[in-house]
């Protein structure tokens, strides 16, 4: 059973976890600290016990007490006499920075991340993200990932977190679906692709590239990198990809100024090409 415990104070010391969930430059100092991530959402939650990361503690607003059972019930993994610390709802926005509509919030013990090498092995299409710092996009990816059936995701050492709450809501858990690693180095972060028989295609706008249907019909394993949301990717992982590829774009869509697609669009229609190029 979850244990609730009614607190008054967004001050009080057991709610630590908790704080200033908006504050992105807090939050990165205090849960690589204290080794943690907040999750938002009955759902999302439930999707990360089942993954097994191991819950701390949950907080709950008054006005949310008849999503206690549901949680209880969904979350069946959560070790007997995890807190659930119960506080009326301006006590919430307070401590969070936010008003808390979505139910339960959780703390969870984060894990050690793979390296790449692990989560490369097995796959066949991977995605890479070099440098997206909006942590909503990197779930939105992770998400199309997931769905997609895309085999992994790795990350460049300045990537946003993929398990920061952010992330964790817009993808709906998919986080903690899809494997993923995060590079120890930028400078030769493609070179381990490559060993490992993938095919590195580079995502560009670019009018030179070759459409994206074009290089997947002779490619094997694909490993399809992602740049950051404004300047797209670095001229050094352009370069050192096997082949830079496009989306076509409607010769009218161009003429109106219209030469590109958001990092999210931009996955979701790759991730899907890769999908019917590589059935199971």
């Amino acid at each position: 059973m979850l244990r609730a415990i009614e607190v008054d104070s967004a001050g009080d010391a057991r709610l630590a976890d908790y704080t200033r969930l908006t504050d992105a430059t807090a939050r990165t100092h205090l849960e690589a600290e204290h080794g943690l991530f907040i999750a938002e959402g009955t759902k999302v939650i439930t999707r990360a016990v089942a993954a097994g990361y191991p819950v701390r503690s949950v907080l709950l607003g008054k006005s949310r007490l008849a999503d206690l059972p549901a949680l209880g019930e969904a979350a069946s993994a959560v070790p007997p006499g995890t807190p659930v610390y119960v506080v009326p709802d301006e006590v919430a926005e307070s401590l969070t920075g936010y008003r808390v509509h979505r139910g339960a919030l959780a703390s969870l013990g984060r894990r050690p991340l793979p390296e790449v090498r692990a989560v490369i092995g097995d796959a066949r299409r991977i995605v890479v993200l070099e440098d997206l710092v909006d942590h909503g996009n990197v779930g939105a990816i992770f998400r199309c990932a997931a769905a997609l059936g895309v085999d992994a995701v790795l990350l460049s050492p300045r990537c946003a977190d993929p398990l920061y709450r952010r992330s964790v809501k817009v993808s709906m858990g998919a986080v903690f679906a899809v494997p993923y690693a995060r590079m120890s180095g930028w400078h030769d972060g493609l070179a381990e692709l490559k060993s490992g028989g993938f095919r590195v295609l580079a995502l560009t706008p670019g009018e030179r590239a070759t459409p994206i249907t074009s290089a997947l019909r002779a490619a094997g394993k694909v490993a399809l990198l992602l740049g950051t949301e404004g300047d797209g990717l670095s001229p050094r992982w352009l370069h050192e990809a096997d082949e830079a590829v496009r989306i076509p774009m409607n010769p009218a869509a161009r003429a109106a100024g219209v030469d590109s697609l958001n990092v999210v669009a931009a996955a979701a229609i790759a991730c899907h090409l890769l999908a019917q190029v590589h059935q199971p």
